[in-house]
């Protein structure tokens, strides 16, 4: 698939960009998205909910009251699950969500996923760039020329050096910036419009294939 390649007035350069098919032109599998936007919800899990357990809380040990005789339970201590302030049974505990996944089943993932885009005609491709300053005004004036201003973004650079950009975007709401190392499924899918970087490009076709 050819595109052509603006500049960051929304105008054409007159060059043209090949989309390698292995990574924009490859038959969707809807399973290995499913997949891996699971895996990628459920690394953003922090698990860090939890309860304190009998003997974990402060509060004095002493029975209560004489074994029998007095009508009640036996309750043990204040600290019984029974009363108020005591503590939780079977209460959540810190746990881990996340869980691995086979190499070539995130790459196959990524490439349904920026196939989607293709199809459906929702891929930019821009001519590389960076601004010489950090401001959000010039990132704004880049979507509006792009006439991206109502959609939801998503902008794939090379690498890193481009900190400028990140920068200028992260007050944005409709808008991320990510570089290829970290491109995944669940941005891609939920952007409108994907904004790649002629040296994106050329580098996603090797990163998938790792």
């Amino acid at each position: 698939m050819e595109i052509n390649v603006l500049n960051l007035s929304g105008k054409e350069t007159g060059a043209k960009v090949q989309l390698p098919e292995s990574v924009f032109g490859v038959e969707p599998n809807d399973h290995a998205i499913y997949l891996d936007v699971k895996q990628f919800l459920a690394n953003q899990r922090q698990g860090t909910h939890k309860s304190k357990q009998r003997n974990e809380i402060a509060g004095s040990t002493r029975k209560l009251h004489k074994q029998k005789g007095t009508g009640g339970a036996r309750a043990g201590s204040i600290k019984s699950p029974l009363f108020n302030g005591g503590g939780r049974v079977f209460g959540p505990q810190p746990r881990d969500y996340s869980f691995k996944l086979n190499k070539k089943l995130k790459s196959l993932a990524r490439a349904s996923a920026l196939s989607y885009k293709a199809q459906d005609n929702n891929i930019l491709v821009l001519e590389d760039f960076n601004f010489d300053a950090i401001k959000t005004k010039t990132y704004i004036q880049m979507e509006a020329d792009l006439n991206v201003t109502n959609d939801k973004t998503l902008l794939v650079l090379a690498g890193v050096e481009n900190n400028n950009v990140y920068l200028s975007s992260r007050n944005l709401k409709k808008t991320k910036v990510i570089s290829v190392e970290q491109l995944n499924t669940y941005d891609v899918l939920n952007a409108g419009k994907l904004i790649l970087t002629t040296g994106a490009v050329k580098t996603l076709e090797e990163a998938l294939a790792k």
